[in-house]
């Protein structure tokens, strides 16, 4: 079997998605059709899943349990698990801004301060001192 020649170097989990964390990010349970993101009043995003619609209206789940009544307009669609923690946000299903957000803050909790969105680099200060 072939040694991966990074194995040693400790500066490369800056660099690199540890594959055990990723192989159970990409297994969580996702309905396309339910799952999705709505605006925080307190900013940013929030993972919800759809319970019932009736006309513009959309009753959804946060993921804090709390149900809350939105305008289906202000919904966006939640790229499947498979995409999780993505090098390059080019390949998203969905490229919507709760979804750029979410990818951006997973990989920097995981100090992957690099992500690229096709050709462009995009680089989070991490506010501490790397290797």
């Amino acid at each position: 079997m072939a040694k991966n020649m990074y194995a040693e170097d400790p500066d490369f989990k800056y660099l690199c998605v540890d594959q055990k964390q990723l192989m159970e990010d990409q297994t969580q349970p996702f309905d396309g059709k339910k799952n999705c993101w709505i605006v925080n009043p307190k900013g940013g995003y929030l993972k919800a899943e759809i319970q019932s619609t009736k006309g513009d209206d959309v009753t959804v789940l946060t993921e804090d349990r709390e149900e809350v009544s939105v305008k289906k307009d202000t919904i966006q669609q939640m790229n499947p698990p498979k995409f999780e923690k993505l090098t390059d946000m080019a390949n998203l299903t969905y490229l919507n801004e709760a979804s750029v957000l979410y990818n951006l803050k997973a990989r920097y909790v995981m100090s992957l301060i690099y992500t690229y969105s096709g050709l462009f680099c995009i680089a989070i200060n991490p506010y501490r001192r790397l290797p």
